[in-house]
């Protein structure tokens, strides 16, 4: 598994002077993260929509399938895309004008195991226009309010093109979440979390793939309180040992149980964020591990603490406190 460290505070430049950063990841104390177990086939991915992105595209959505790795996407009985199991949605492409499509989308485990087909989804992709080089205009009147703690209401007023609105793309942020088709001005965006605020835009489509401005940003907070113990990795622990007359911190930790995959936490030491640290290539679901330099002096003792940066782009709850003191093990 590679992983890359992001970001070192002052007091571990020393170690980064030591190895290099690039050293760092081959023989600087970095240890294994867990394995996945397998725990079975995943099941028929459910909650599976397919909307006309323009004429030559559909939008594929379905929900999170537990065990999922990756996802296969089928256009008939073919498989035209794969995507892995922390994103839930596909724009397919080069696709015929006017034209009727069947989706579905299977779920295939760690182990190479397959599950079930979702059930079939139909999409129709709309008549090609010729050279057609104008957007649609921005989106006006965009509004949202909570639904609950774990959802959003979306609304907005109609665009206008000179061809017609194809489809309504979603934005989180700077990344497209939904889409919906041109004649919808509401959607509901779920997999949220309670008493967190949100942004989000909405930009038109027409069939030439031409896209609008983004839309006001639509501000909301979702209902509710959250203490952070849901999304707070669980099970974590914090030892020391001795290597070439230098003392590391070991941790490990349990990954949170949400909707999406994680690949980013920030260690907090002696109540400070000390350093970011990213997952590349497949991240630990099970158990994670991650070493990092502490100094040459023994009998230094250290708080540290460690949160998961959360699939909806917001930070998790903090883990358990621990204690450890250089030279002593523990």
């Amino acid at each position: 598994m590679r992983r890359v460290l992001v970001s070192v505070t002052a007091s571990l430049l020393r170690f980064v002077a030591l190895c290099g950063a690039l050293a760092l990841v081959a023989s600087c104390g970095w240890a294994g993260a867990g394995e996945e177990d397998g725990g079975g086939v995943p099941g028929a991915p459910t909650g599976v929509t397919a909307t006309a992105g323009s004429a030559t595209s559909v939008h594929v959505m379905w929900n999170a399938t537990p065990r999922a790795e990756v996802y296969e996407v089928y256009r008939g009985t073919r498989k035209v895309e794969e995507v892995p199991g922390s994103e839930h949605m596909v724009d397919v492409t080069r696709l015929r004008p006017s034209t009727v499509y069947v989706f579905s989308v299977r779920a295939r485990a760690a182990d190479g195991r397959l599950g079930p087909r979702s059930r079939g989804v139909r999409a129709r992709t709309p008549a090609a226009v010729a050279d057609d080089r104008s957007a649609p205009t921005r989106p006006p009147a965009a509004a949202g309010r909570a639904a609950g703690s774990r959802a959003v209401q979306l609304s907005w007023s109609a665009s206008t093109d000179d061809r017609g609105v194809v489809s309504y793309d979603i934005h989180q942020g700077e990344t497209k979440i939904h889409s919906v088709g041109g004649g919808q001005t509401a959607t509901v965006v779920t997999g949220l979390r309670p008493g967190r605020s949100y942004s989000f835009t909405v930009r038109a489509r027409d069939a030439a793939g031409n896209v609008s401005a983004a839309s006001a940003a639509v501000r909301v907070t979702t209902e509710g309180r959250d203490d952070g113990r849901a999304t707070a990795p669980t099970g974590f622990r914090a030892t020391s040992h001795r290597e070439d007359r230098a003392y590391f911190i070991d941790l490990s930790w349990t990954p949170p149980r949400v909707d999406g995959e994680i690949t980013e936490y920030r260690i907090h030491l002696d109540g400070h964020p000390a350093t970011s640290l990213v997952f590349g290539g497949r991240a630990p679901r099970d158990r994670a591990t991650y070493s990092f330099y502490a100094g040459k002096v023994s009998g230094v003792t250290h708080r540290v603490r460690i949160r998961a940066m959360l699939p909806d782009g917001t930070w998790g709850g903090l883990s358990a406190e621990r204690t450890v003191t250089t030279g002593t093990g523990r």
